[in-house]
């Protein structure tokens, strides 16, 4: 009976129009990036949005995973500079081309987080955490010791043949129209893994996530849903790391680095991992935050720790969580 009734209320009626209401506020969103680009002239505002966007993608596969599997991930920034050297290298070397290498730089991470997965996700709690840290630093390491490869700490430029897919390359290097790009690319994912968390699929790593063991009890397997989580948000994060690279042309060890996962995980808390949206939403106050407080103040980390601690404190949904309880009051009240 438990069993048949978990089943049916993991798929509703709405759920068509719950697609279809995603599908419409996500082409909204195409022409609001589309808008941004066009009225937005100054090339550092475009830089910090792109940059922003692009790691917002990054912050978006760490919150995907607080969201669903309820883990919190220090080593993301693994599969986001392996994605980046997987280019770099590629293009380098020149062992297949760009178009390959961009397929390659999305597998390659994803298929290492699947395998990884199967072990470390059976570890609950901060161990868990730990044990990420610890296999990110293990990559980030190795970048810096094997430079006849990776170059050590000083990295080295990436050269892009004149168009991937088609596309010429210089759209990539220019704020304005990678903006675009990256802003399109976001827009694509969030619908994407708004489609997922509303799946059956969704709501049973929800399940798990608030309780294993009766999830387990009621004859779900536990383990391979979380794991594809992981892989998912492993993939988000890839994604991350091939703009990151065709926009600066550019790898060093520093895109596998802790911090970098720390500071997604920053993004995610600001912005609020209980909404898909959400850590893209922190990342760009995070970086507009970032530059703000490094004219005013060389601490601009205490800056940013205290917009942190307020948020937590204060808004535990996040600002993104909060904006989004405000406007579905102001829309439920007329």
């Amino acid at each position: 009976m438990t069993n048949t009734v978990t089943e049916e209320s993991m798929v509703t009626p709405s759920q068509p129009l719950a697609y279809t209401y995603a599908a419409g506020i996500a082409i909204v969103a195409f022409f609001v990036g589309g808008g941004i680009a066009a009225l937005v002239t100054s090339n550092l505002a475009m830089t910090l949005l792109t940059q922003a966007v692009i790691t917002g993608l990054l912050a978006t596969g760490v919150g995907f995973l607080i969201r669903q599997n309820g883990m919190v991930s220090f080593g993301h920034a693994a599969f986001y500079g392996i994605a980046c050297y997987a280019i770099a290298l590629a293009m380098r070397h020149g062992i297949v081309r760009a178009e390959l290498a961009i397929v390659l730089a999305l597998v390659v991470p994803t298929a290492i987080a699947f395998f990884l997965g199967l072990v470390i996700v059976r570890i609950p709690g901060v161990a868990f955490s730990m044990l990420t840290l610890a296999v990110g630093q293990a990559f980030y390491e190795f970048a810096m010791k094997a430079r006849n490869v990776t170059g050590g700490e000083d990295g080295f430029s990436v050269k892009l043949p004149s168009t991937i897919f088609g596309i010429k390359t210089a759209i990539f290097q220019n704020p304005h129209t990678m903006f675009v790009v990256s802003w399109g690319v976001f827009v694509v994912i969030v619908l994407f893994l708004t489609m997922v968390a509303t799946s059956p699929f969704g709501r049973l790593t929800a399940a798990i996530r608030e309780n294993e063991e009766r999830s387990r009890f009621i004859g779900y397997e536990t383990v391979l849903p979380r794991v594809l989580v992981l892989t998912l948000s492993a993939l988000v994060t890839a994604v991350a790391g091939v703009l990151f690279t065709l926009y600066n042309t550019f790898v060093s060890p520093d895109v596998l680095h802790w911090s970098l996962s720390g500071s997604a995980l920053i993004m995610a808390i600001i912005g609020g991992p209980r909404l898909i949206w959400g850590p893209g939403f922190g990342a760009i106050i995070y970086f507009f935050a970032k530059d703000i407080a490094g004219d005013i103040s060389e601490h601009w980390q205490a800056i940013i720790g205290l917009i942190l601690i307020i948020v937590m404190v204060l808004l535990p949904t996040g600002l993104g969580g909060t904006l989004a309880g405000l406007l579905r009051r102001r829309v439920g009240y007329g």
